[in-house]
């Protein structure tokens, strides 16, 4: 491998593992009653995934990058789904809203974990 390509490979750590820190600050949060950090974070970490999505191509990083931004937008979605329990039966929609954000930690932990040994995420799904 170049040194080049090493420091590119650095560089693509070094902006996932902030990235991945972020969200864990975001999901860990959502877990804590009255904990929940502002949503600026998780924007902040979007972001940085959008803008530097292209510079992982053709790398495993791709795959990590795709990961995390599919991973907010899903919770986005399943977070919208299921607003309107709050507001007809409390108790439902505060279990719905756990299990979303046990599912982000999920995604978020088990990312970092194939982060750190150098291993794309199979299923980006």
């Amino acid at each position: 491998m170049s040194q080049s390509e090493l420091e590119r490979q650095q560089s693509l750590t070094t902006i996932g593992t902030v990235s991945y820190v972020l969200h864990l600050i975001v999901a860990v949060g959502a877990l804590v009653p009255g904990g929940q950090i502002s949503p600026v974070l998780l924007v902040v970490a979007l972001i940085i995934d959008l803008v530097k999505r292209e510079d992982a191509q053709e790398s495993w990083h791709a795959s990590h990058f795709s990961w995390r931004i599919k991973t907010v937008l899903l919770a986005a979605l399943f977070y919208l789904l299921t607003l309107p329990l709050w507001f007809f039966f409390l108790l439902p929609g505060w279990i719905a809203w756990l299990a979303i954000s046990v599912w982000f930690l999920y995604r978020i932990v088990r990312g970092m974990v194939n982060m750190n040994k150098g291993l794309p995420m199979e299923n980006s799904a």
